[in-house]
């Protein structure tokens, strides 16, 4: 029987699931493919047998990563070097090392998984100065090593837009920074362009920091490995650039324009720096909307919890308009305040309007979308911003879905499933 609106006996929109058709180009030997591409680099002929290589681990939430950090170590081994992890993560894990070793091994980075020891330190080395007027830090283990390989995404980032963004040039220059790195570039952005920095500066580390190569990581949509790529350090500006095409191409994203409402079941730095990616809901320029140009359009956002591997994180809370009051309290505000404060991005800390159920919630939140009566709203509700391939949505997509190839009805509508509380139950 065809679906009737009318049928619905709830203040609410019934809601369907769909299930989303993106491009997927997928690495099936991971460990594989690490090692092959960083062979047809001839790094053999550059080290030294019991020379030192720090390998760069980050603090996002990558596919694969502990995969692909054992089979860098495993090459560099293979040719008598002697590899260890550095955490390059700027400010994140608390600004100390101890936090940041803990965020390593809740990605299963860990000394006995790799079969190298990790280096964990805060305190840097001042390289030299950048053109723009400061300090260049570095990671002080890295420095000290013969070579450093440094190994992470490349993605859009959350915040800034450009030819480059997130990735190994970032890394170079904030992760490798650490909090003292990262808080003088967070402030140059506020003078400087992104790119404009990471062109100035990375240059400075290459040449000052004993650069091996870099091993570029981008995935798909389905938030798996899609392409890996070892370059030689002249190499990393020109390919990250054109990576950086793909990854904008193979990103997930909301299967429709436009939101009054969006519930998102958890937010975290392991799922975006931002907690929520801007790339995703369409606040990369605006906390609170859209700028003229930017799509999705989304109205209302409501985040339900944390992730546990954001360990108290809660940046990016301050994007959202609505949260359930049990993520306020699994929040650490100082851990999260100071990642904010390092990146100059205050507004990502600021507490949103509050509640205890989610019925209380939804009722706010479809109350502050204009004139739209609660039956007729557009509601997405997802899990995060990285696992896209199935939504749930409110009957006024329904139409449209219909008529879309690229989008299959997987459940038909049914009730919102909240239980006797108010709740709803964790997106499956």
């Amino acid at each position: 029987m065809e679906y009737d609106e009318r049928m619905a006996a709830s203040t609410y929109p019934h809601f369907f699931r769909v299930r989303q058709k993106f491009e997927r180009s997928c690495v099936a030997d991971v460990a594989g493919e690490v090692r092959k591409q960083l062979a047809q680099l001839s790094l053999g002929q550059k080290i030294r047998p019991g020379q030192t290589v720090a390998i760069t681990a980050g603090s996002r939430g990558i596919a694969n990563i502990a995969i692909i950090i054992k089979a860098v170590v495993d090459s560099l081994k293979s040719l008598g070097a002697a590899p260890f992890i550095v955490p390059a993560m700027g400010s994140h894990g608390g600004g100390t090392a101890e936090g940041q070793r803990e965020l390593l091994a809740g990605y299963h980075i860990t000394e006995a998984y790799c079969g190298c020891p990790i280096r964990a330190s805060m305190e840097t080395v001042i390289v030299c100065q950048a053109a723009e007027g400061f300090p260049i830090h570095f990671d002080r283990h890295a420095f000290e090593a013969d070579h450093v390989l440094v190994c992470g995404r490349i993605k859009p980032h959350t915040e800034f837009s450009g030819g480059l963004e997130s990735g190994l040039m970032k890394m170079m220059l904030i992760g490798l920074g650490k909090r003292d790195g990262a808080v003088l570039y967070h402030r140059a952005f506020k003078d400087f362009s992104f790119e404009q920095i990471a062109r100035s500066v990375a240059p400075q580390v290459i040449g000052n920091c004993r650069i091996l190569a870099g091993l570029g990581i981008v995935e798909n949509a389905y938030d798996e490995t899609a392409k890996i790529e070892a370059m030689l350090p002249g190499q990393i500006a020109s390919r990250e650039a054109e990576l950086l095409v793909l990854a904008k191409r193979w990103m997930p994203r909301l299967p429709f324009p436009w939101v009054d409402v969006l519930i998102v079941d958890e937010i975290g730095k392991n799922i975006s720096g931002t907690g929520i990616d801007t790339n995703v809901v369409g606040r990369k320029h605006d906390y609170h909307k859209a700028v003229a140009g930017e799509s999705p359009v989304v109205r209302r956002i409501i985040a339900r919890s944390l992730t546990p591997l954001t360990h108290g994180n809660a940046t990016g809370i301050g994007m959202t308009e609505f949260c359930k009051t049990s993520l306020v309290e699994q929040a650490d505000w100082k851990v999260t305040w100071l990642n904010c404060i390092t990146s100059g991005n205050i507004g990502f800390g600021m507490m949103p309007i509050h509640m205890s159920t989610d019925r209380e919630l939804i009722d706010a939140a479809i109350s502050t979308i204009g004139l739209t009566e609660a039956i007729d709203s557009k509601i997405l509700w997802i899990k995060n911003t990285l696992q896209l391939a199935e939504v749930e949505c409110s009957t006024r997509y329904l139409e449209e879905a219909r008529l879309r190839e690229d989008l299959e009805i997987i459940a038909p509508p049914r009730r919102l499933p909240l239980d006797a509380a108010g709740n709803l139950p964790i997106y499956a």
